[in-house]
């Protein structure tokens, strides 16, 4: 037994509507489909700009880290040279006319400088606690109050970062 059922499918018009009285009332109906619709429309966009936005900013984020992350290493592997640098300075101090040691200072200042380490000025500067950490003060005639006279340990730089103050003795 075959049980099919009609379906009959009719389309509305507004001008059917309108024929039959309720026109009104039609309109307010498509007015309201189109104001919800503007709504979903507007609350989806919002969505839209915010993921957008957080996106964004979660990939600006993780640019930052990265780079601090190789900054920190960075720094981290330049410290532990440092005391290498000092060694090679005193050796300087004791044998100027070295040439391997001139050398070995000129390899290691090009590695530094290629890392952006530089050392930080102080002899003849005027003592900047932010640089510089005074161990000593001796009175000279022919220097002024708070003028650096001698450095006892290079102070260096990474950036504008202060990896290491200079100790140094200061005018009186």
């Amino acid at each position: 037994m075959n049980d099919e059922k009609d379906v009959k499918i009719e389309t509305v018009s507004l001008d059917d509507v309108a024929e039959n009285g309720n026109a009104e009332k039609a309109s307010d109906a498509v007015a309201q489909d189109v104001e919800k619709l503007a709504m979903q429309l507007a609350e989806l966009n919002d969505k839209y700009l915010r993921m957008a936005a957080e996106l964004e900013n979660t990939r600006r984020r993780a640019a930052l880290d990265a780079e601090s992350r190789a900054r920190n290493r960075a720094m981290a592997v330049a410290e532990k040279i440092l005391p290498v640098m000092d060694a090679v300075d005193a050796a300087m101090k004791i044998s100027p006319d070295d040439e391997g040691i001139k050398t070995m200072a000129r390899a290691l200042e090009s590695a530094f400088e290629q890392i952006g380490i530089t050392k930080i000025k102080s002899v003849g500067e005027t003592l900047n606690p932010m640089h510089h950490n005074a161990i000593q003060v001796v009175e000279r005639p022919n220097l002024k109050s708070g003028t650096i006279a001698e450095e006892m340990q290079a102070g260096y730089m990474f950036g504008d970062t202060v990896m290491r103050t200079a100790m140094v003795i200061v005018g009186k």
